[in-house]
């Protein structure tokens, strides 16, 4: 069951393409290490020891290329280096680095492959190969769908291990005493007498060699720091209300600037009055940008007061203006012309169904905002002779490529730096306002340009999660599901997104399928077909993409299948769960919840499961059916990720998770009324509030064959199990998001 069983013609192509990439490119090409882009800012007496090591007088800087949004990703980056290269977290600082083709994501070509992640085989790991080099050879470095761990896991720990070894080798040098009688510890080599060489000052003699590779990771019974828990590096400033956000950022000289474009996106502007505007108190310049203005003052609030005294005259969107025509484009898509690439069609579902269905659900999921708390900013100044970005982008090498392309300067004059993040859900991965805020700065040369959305702007610009609809059918049969058809139609978030990068993707897209296709349940007949929706509203990457809304289709329909065929819901899903460490993530939340015990009248449970980003996560929601509404109570979760980094910070990515998963089944939605998005700040889009968050149980498992990530995995099965839950307390099922258009919250 692990392997897929039947091909569609495009999947093969697809995978055939992807490992002869491997081979077009070289194998020796694939295997031989980038360029270190922290030698061409060494002096002397310095050591650049891979791109992930910097020694100076001032100490040990540890490279973390993944940003961090929030989620621990500098801290989980510098652990990895840290494990081996044998120093303690408080001994190093962390930097970001500069945007390089080396730092390029590895753990993408598990969602690139057309294969499930539970497919093991030699073709599927060779198609994961080519699909590595090719990501490899584009230098595509960015942080996403999960992967920080994954990426790192090997390739952090083997770069602080070289490090390591390339140190000792510079002490045996200065010593003459064998490197295999030395060791390390604390950031320092340890000679057999016991004295010690600080790694800061080998620095000078570790940069006259050439790195040693031939090294030994440590397995993880030697771990001193890894799957233990760790003071994350950024707790204290965050405790203290003193860490620097890029909104916090601020340059002598520095002007405000903000925008205003025509809030139908994409839609051009006809014509503008800004002679208001002009007169403002602050008011520096007004200029025309795509498809709206930028107004430049003395400061951020007069600014957005200008900008909101423009009159503006603009065109229509080119998308459809209201919803009821986003839903029929869907409805529509259900049809062989429009069928996605990666389908599953496991036994013989038509005609099973040709005698009858024992459900036909219809499932709806709304376009959802990103909303992260720190406004967007971007802070540019450009010059003759380069260019400085501050912006805590998620992928910094399309930001230097874009404004690269905008100012007409050489790839080494255009510098990137990456700030903490606060909050990002995908809004992060697009490069909207980098571009804009240089197209301003341009116009003032030598000026630092600091560009800031207003939240009323963000929300009406934000490029959303995807829409989605899903029909569910299927059979029964002696009291088991024996039959289920579930179709998706959606748009294509990759092509959205990509394309306002310039990059025209016109294969299947893995996403329209996400959480849906990969589960690994052995129903007899079992058809998971995909559709591929015409574009509507631009979209983009939202925590969990495709899968965030093909749990809720795939878990409620699989639901609603069981309670017809009168079984148990987690047994009859441990029953179907083929894969021995998936069903184990269901035995370990039915023993966490006691499910089966008696809950008590007015209350309910249900359980969903979800394998998004090849992490395998089982949830089950507890409510109380109260007289004002429905009270969230508790959620237990089992997660396996194969190894656990840090404990404490994956507990927390979970809860989060969980929160964020919830919040949006409950509340939130982006609905478009003449091209405009009608919710305009939180007070439209709510959320989760601190009164409703229940109390969350978390076990993590390692019982998988890869590490993977849990930043995005905990939010799939959160509606479908809020969804369920509801159901056994009151017997009413909720097909569309978000649940309190048919249900009231407490």
């Amino acid at each position: 069951m692990g392997k897929l069983k039947t091909f569609t013609r495009r999947a093969f192509l697809v995978g055939s393409s992807a490992i002869a990439g491997g081979v077009a490119f070289g194998i020796y090409a694939y295997q031989t290490p980038g360029k270190n882009p922290l030698l061409a800012d060494v002096d002397n007496g310095e050591a650049a020891i891979t791109p992930y090591v910097k020694i100076t007088a001032d100490g040990i800087t540890l490279i973390t290329p993944r940003t961090d949004l929030g989620q621990g990703a500098y801290s989980v980056q510098a652990a990895l280096i840290a494990e081996e290269l044998d120093v303690e977290l408080d001994q190093v600082m962390v930097d970001p680095g500069p945007p390089s083709p080396v730092y390029y994501n590895t753990a993408f070509s598990e969602e690139g492959a057309p294969f499930r992640p539970t497919d093991e085989s030699f073709i599927a790991e060779a198609a994961r190969t080519g699909v590595d080099s090719v990501i490899k050879f584009l230098g595509v470095q960015a942080t996403g769908v999960s992967t920080t761990v994954p990426d790192g896991y090997e390739k952090l720990r083997r770069a602080g291990a070289v490090a390591r070894e390339t140190l000792k080798a510079a002490a045996s040098k200065e010593t003459d005493i064998a490197v295999s009688e030395l060791k390390t510890a604390n950031g320092a080599v340890i000679m057999p007498d016991g004295s010690k060489r600080t790694y800061v000052s080998l620095a000078a003699i570790a940069a006259t060699f050439e790195p040693v590779t031939e090294v030994t990771l440590r397995d993880p019974t030697q771990w001193r720091l890894l799957g233990k828990p760790m003071l994350r590096h950024d707790t204290i400033a965050k405790s203290t209300g003193t860490l620097t956000y890029g909104i916090d950022l601020a340059f002598e000289g520095m002007v405000h600037a903000t925008i205003k474009t025509n809030p139908r996106q994409g839609g051009k502007m006809k014509s503008f009055n800004a002679a208001t505007a002009e007169k403002m108190r602050g008011v520096q310049k007004i200029i025309p940008v795509d498809n709206g203005v930028a107004v430049i003052a003395d400061n951020t609030w007069r600014a957005f007061k200008a900008a909101d005294a423009i009159e503006f005259d603009w065109e229509s969107a080119p998308y459809p203006a209201e919803m009821d025509e986003h839903w029929n484009t869907l409805e529509n898509s259900f049809n062989e012309k429009q069928l996605d690439a990666r389908t599953r069609d496991d036994g013989d579902a038509i005609t099973a169904l040709a005698e009858g269905s024992a459900i036909n659900a219809d499932y709806r999921a709304p376009y959802l905002a990103h909303a992260p708390l720190e406004p967007i900013s971007a802070i540019v100044k450009v010059t003759d002779e380069r260019v400085d970005v501050w912006n805590g982008t998620q992928i910094p090498g399309f930001a230097k490529d874009a404004v690269g392309k905008l100012t007409g300067l050489e790839p080494e004059n255009v510098h990137i730096h990456v700030p903490y993040v606060g909050g990002s859900f995908g809004h992060r991965l697009e490069n909207d306002i980098i571009k804009q805020a240089t197209k301003i700065a341009m116009e003032m040369k030598g000026t630092p340009v600091k560009l800031t959305y207003s939240r009323e702007e963000d929300f009406v610009h934000d490029f959303p999660r995807q829409i989605a609809m899903g029909k569910a059918r299927g059979t029964i049969k002696d009291g088991r599901v024996e039959t289920y058809d579930l179709g998706i139609a959606m748009p294509s978030v990759i092509s959205s997104q990509m394309g306002r990068e310039g990059i025209s993707i016109p294969g299947p897209n893995p996403q329209i399928m996400a959480g849906a296709w990969e589960q690994p349940y052995a129903i007899p007949n079992y058809r998971v077909f995909g559709y591929r929706a015409p574009e509507l509203a631009p979209i983009s990457s939202w925590r969990s993409v495709g899968a965030s809304s093909n749990a809720f289709f795939h878990e409620s329909g699989l639901d609603e299948l069981i309670h017809a065929a009168g079984a148990d819901p987690m047994e009859e899903r441990i029953r179907l769960m083929w894969h021995e460490s998936s069903r184990k993530t269901l035995e370990a939340v039915a023993e966490m919840s006691n499910w089966g015990s008696d809950l008590g009248p007015n209350r309910g449970r249900g359980v969903a499961f979800c394998m998004s980003f090849g992490a395998a996560v089982a949830e089950v929601v507890e409510v109380t059916n109260t007289e004002q509404g429905i009270k969230i109570d508790k959620v237990f979760v089992a997660a396996e990720v194969g190894k656990i980094m840090d404990p404490i910070n994956f507990e927390n990515q979970v809860m989060g998770g969980v929160v964020w998963g919830l919040g949006h089944a409950m509340n939130c939605e982006i609905t478009y009324s003449d091209g405009v998005a009608e919710q305009s700040n939180y007070h439209a889009y709510e959320g989760m509030r601190m009164y409703q968050c229940p109390i969350i149980e978390v076990r993590g498992l390692e019982n998988g064959t890869k590490v993977r990530g849990i930043g995005e995995p905990p939010v799939p099965p959160a509606a479908p199990a809020l969804a369920n839950a509801i159901f056994a307390a009151t017997g009413k099922r909720i097909r569309k998001m978000p649940f309190n258009k048919h249900i009231n919250f407490v």
